[in-house]
C-alpha cells in the first residue's frame, strides 16, 4: 500500500500553551435575574430574601428564601448584608438548590468602620440601612461616650440618621446621656427591665428566648413598644458592646429571631460575643402574647459586638461635621485652626469659657470627645 498524500483536511490546530483563546469582554446581561435581599451571610453562602409577584421583597405571602452564591466577576467584590442583589439560577429555595448573584445593586448607604485608627482596611458592616441604633446600656457595663461619638461619626459620614437607645433604664437615669446627645439632634429612647416569674421565654436548656435576659428579667413591654415605634418603616443597623442588651432587645422586637442572650462578667464589666454574624430580620408590626403579627413593616438588622469602632475611613475635614453644636461655633475659629487643645485662640474653648456653669461640664465633655477624636484621627496630642 503507497503512502497516503496528506491535504489541508488533516490539520489539527494545537492551542498554545502560553495562551489560550482570549476570553470575550462581553457578559451576559442576565435579563432574567430576580431581585434578592441579602439577609445573611456565611462561609461564602448568601441566604436571600427573593421578592415574590408582587413586587415585595418582605413580608409577601410568596417570599422565597433562596441560597445563593457569588458569580466569579464579583469575586473581588463584597457582598454584605442589606445590599440587594440580582440572582439567577435555581431561586426556587428548595433544599439543595444554589441560586448565583450577579449584581449588585447601587447602594443608598454603606456604614463602614476599621479596626482602629491607623488600619487602612475598610470592613463595610451594611449596606442600605436608613437608621443607625447604638445599643448602649446605662449600666452593667457602664456606658462609653467615646465608643458612642465615634458611631455617630460614622453613621453621619454614610448618611445615615441616628438613634440612642438607652438600656437597663431600671438601674441607672439616663439623665446625663439625654443632655449630652439630645442637643446634637440625636434621638434618645430608653428601656427599662421587668421583673419575672421566669416561667416566659426559657427553655429546659437554659436558654432565653423572646426578650427574657439570661438573669430572669423580660423588658418591660411599652419600652419595647416604644423602640419599634422609632423603627418601623426603616432599615435599622443596631450596633453595640457586648452585654448591652441588644440580643435580648432583638428577641423582644423580633420574638422567632431566638438571638443567643449572654451575661456579663462580674470581674470585668464586659459582656460575651453572642451574636455571631449580621443578620436582617423581618420587623413585625407588633407582638402579642409573645407572637409575632403577620404583617411585617421594617427591618432590623442584627450586627455582632464591637469593642472599637476605627475611623481611618473617615476623612478628618468630616469630623467636625458630625457634632452640629461645635461646627456652629467653630465657626468663629482663626483660619487653619486645628481645633486641638493646644490650639491658639480657638473659638471652641471660647465657647466653654462663656457657658453657664450648669452646662459647662456637658459641653466640656462633649469638646474633649470630639478632640480626643480629631487627635486620634491626626496622631497629635490632644
Amino acid at each position: 500500500m503507497g503512502r497516503r498524500e496528506i491535504d489541508e483536511s488533516d490539520f489539527r490546530s494545537r492551542p498554545s500553551k502560553r495562551s489560550s483563546r482570549p476570553r470575550t469582554k462581553q457578559r451576559p446581561e442576565h435579563s432574567d435575574a430576580v431581585t434578592g435581599l441579602v439577609t445573611g451571610v456565611d462561609r461564602g453562602r448568601y441566604t436571600l430574601l427573593v421578592k415574590g409577584d408582587d413586587g415585595a421583597v418582605a413580608g409577601s405571602a410568596d417570599e422565597t428564601m433562596v441560597t445563593a452564591m457569588k458569580a466569579r466577576e464579583l469575586t473581588r467584590t463584597r457582598v454584605v448584608v442589606g445590599d440587594r442583589v440580582d440572582v439567577v439560577g435555581d431561586v426556587t429555595g428548595e433544599d439543595g438548590s444554589l441560586a448565583r448573584i450577579v449584581r449588585i445593586q447601587e447602594r443608598t448607604s454603606t456604614l463602614r468602620r476599621t479596626a482602629d485608627d491607623t488600619d487602612p482596611y475598610e470592613r463595610i458592616v451594611v449596606a442600605n440601612a436608613d437608621q443607625l441604633v447604638i445599643v448602649t446600656a446605662l449600666a452593667q457595663p457602664e456606658p462609653r461616650t467615646g465608643m458612642i461619638d465615634r458611631c455617630v461619626v460614622a453613621a453621619y459620614d454614610a448618611g445615615m440618621s441616628v438613634l440612642l437607645c438607652l438600656t437597663k433604664a431600671d438601674l441607672a437615669s439616663p439623665d446625663a446621656l439625654r443632655e449630652l446627645y439630645e442637643p446634637l439632634g440625636v434621638e434618645v429612647v430608653v428601656t427599662r427591665r421587668a421583673p419575672s416569674d421566669g416561667a416566659a421565654g426559657g427553655t429546659a436548656d437554659g436558654a432565653n428566648l423572646a426578650g427574657e435576659t439570661a438573669g430572669g428579667m423580660a423588658l418591660a413591654p411599652e419600652s419595647v413598644e416604644e423602640v419599634r415605634g422609632r423603627l418601623r418603616g426603616l432599615v435599622s443597623v443596631l450596633v453595640g458592646h457586648s452585654g448591652v442588651g441588644k440580643s435580648t432587645l432583638i428577641n423582644a422586637l423580633v420574638p422567632e429571631a431566638k438571638r443567643a442572650t449572654g451575661v456579663v462578667n462580674d470581674v470585668t464589666g464586659r459582656g460575651r460575643h453572642t451574636s455571631t454574624s449580621a443578620v436582617a430580620l423581618p420587623l413585625p408590626v407588633a407582638v402579642s402574647d409573645g407572637e409575632p403579627a403577620d404583617a411585617f413593616d421594617g427591618w432590623v438588622i442584627d450586627t455582632p459586638g464591637v469593642r472599637s469602632f476605627g475611623l481611618a475611613h473617615v476623612e478628618v475635614a468630616h469630623l467636625l461635621s458630625a457634632f452640629e453644636d461645635l461646627d456652629e461655633v467653630a465657626q468663629d475659629c482663626p483660619r487653619g485652626c486645628t481645633h486641638l487643645a493646644d490650639a491658639p485662640d480657638c473659638a471652641l474653648d471660647d465657647w466653654i469659657e462663656a457657658s453657664p456653669e450648669d452646662e459647662r461640664p456637658a459641653r466640656a465633655a462633649r469638646l474633649s470627645s470630639f478632640r480626643r477624636l480629631l487627635s486620634s484621627r491626626t496622631g497629635s496630642d490632644a
